[in-house]
């Protein structure tokens, strides 16, 4: 990749007070963009941020089969329950979390000092427990590793790689462990392992822990978990969870919580480097860029931002033409820079919510269909448009196609 400098973005990018805008940890990458940008460069600015430790990632299994029979309310009324016992077994044995846990997946960090033994035993009670107690399943990805902890979440090679694993290779109610975590393991260890079916990747072999041994006397903290929505939200939450059959109260909450969006999710190519350190500010670098052009482009379209992560930025639209327009200018500027990307777009109700720690998240029906139209069915540089936008736009140059996600079938546009 050319080497990018301050001057290519917008200067109200870094014209802030703050280090992190909305998870993106914008002082870091200005001091990046300051330098020659080598090897050596990005050695020194992530020093300080290197940790090692254990990286554990869920995932709910069947959310998109269970969005067509739930409303959105429910579902996260559901997807809270798993959360709370990741996070009380988790914290209660020496970890913390990381990252933001709006959507239905957790991640929370183990240090050195926990015993590879007792962090197995506690993963499975915890499947145990949601097994005995929860409507929703998860799968879990746990990896021994170096990390650099930012803006509140791991990233790196490796990082990237057990997010993977967790969110694509896990089954609902599995363990899976990393051939780096199985090695920590004592001789003799009472666990039955079974090897994993997953594709190649830097983590090398995978293991599924089919039985072992599992801590009873652990004790779940109450600690809350890092609780994205409004207290106010949250508490009626925990009250919905009490009477899920009550359809009168589970409309009251959707009449005053949701808002009908039209959300667009993009997902640009991630850029290969020489070196993981070099990949991981480069990519931070394409971040900027697509925040940078949202800061330019958004309010002509009169639509917002919800978060840029990693590769993936969302945005919402009241007005469905406008949520076209801006996808189709932000792939042009992107392929003007040699950028691919893979843009999806649904409608629907949605909740969108401001975060504690600054920024915003969504969560709904229309963000998981978004995503497996761009992510998991999408190609590079295509844009895709569910079944429900085709009446409100012009389909001249669109292709109707079909395919199955998740058990979903789904009706989609691909232009």
């Amino acid at each position: 990749m050319a080497r990018r400098t301050k001057g290519q973005y917008s200067p109200s990018l870094f014209d802030v007070a703050q280090d992190i805008i909305g998870g993106l940890p914008i002082k870091l990458i200005e001091q990046w963009l300051g330098s020659e940008q080598t090897h050596a460069d990005a050695l020194r600015l992530l020093q300080s941020f290197q940790v090692k430790g254990y990286n554990v990632v869920s995932d709910s299994a069947g959310l998109t089969r269970l969005s067509r029979q739930r409303g959105l309310i429910e579902i996260l009324a559901l997807i809270d329950q798993p959360k709370q016992l990741v996070h009380g077994l988790g914290t209660a044995l020496g970890g913390r979390s990381v990252g933001i846990w709006a959507a239905d997946n957790t991640q929370m960090f183990y240090p050195p000092s926990v015993r590879p033994e007792s962090l197995v035993s506690m993963l499975l009670t915890l499947q145990d427990e949601i097994h005995r107690g929860c409507e929703i399943r998860i799968g879990l990805g746990a990896h021994f590793g170096e990390f650099y902890g930012l803006s509140g979440g791991l990233y790196g090679a490796q990082s990237d790689a057990i997010e993977g694993l967790a969110e694509n290779h896990t089954e609902g109610g599995e363990v899976v462990i990393t051939q780096a975590l199985r090695e920590l393991l004592p001789g003799g260890h009472a666990f039955t392992l079974a090897p994993k079916d997953a594709p190649p990747s830097l983590l090398g072999p995978c293991w599924v822990v089919v039985d072992g041994p599992r801590l009873k006397d652990l004790r779940r903290s109450s600690e809350p978990y890092p609780i994205p929505y409004s207290q106010a939200f949250h508490a009626d939450l925990l009250a919905y969870q009490t009477r899920l059959e009550d359809e009168a109260f589970g409309k009251h909450l959707a009449d005053k919580y949701l808002q009908h969006k039209t959300v667009v999710l993009i997902e640009r190519e991630a850029h290969q480097a020489e070196t993981p350190e070099l990949a991981l500010f480069d990519n931070l670098s394409l971040s900027a860029r697509m925040k940078d052009m949202g800061l330019r482009h958004l309010a002509s379209h009169q639509g917002e931002e919800v978060k840029v992560v990693g590769p993936l930025g969302i945005y919402v639209f009241d007005a469905i033409p406008a949520a076209l327009g801006f996808a189709q200018l932000f792939r042009r500027e992107l392929a003007r820079e040699d950028i691919s990307c893979r843009i999806g777009i649904d409608v629907g109700p949605v909740l969108l919510f401001d975060l504690p720690s600054g920024g915003r998240d969504i969560a709904g029906v229309p963000v998981n269909i978004a995503s497996k139209l761009a992510q998991d069915l999408g190609r590079p540089g295509g844009l895709y448009l569910s079944e429900a936008l085709a009446e409100h736009v012009d389909l001249g140059g669109f292709t109707e196609r079909r395919a199955t996600v998740s058990g979903v079938a789904l009706t989609f546009h691909e232009g």
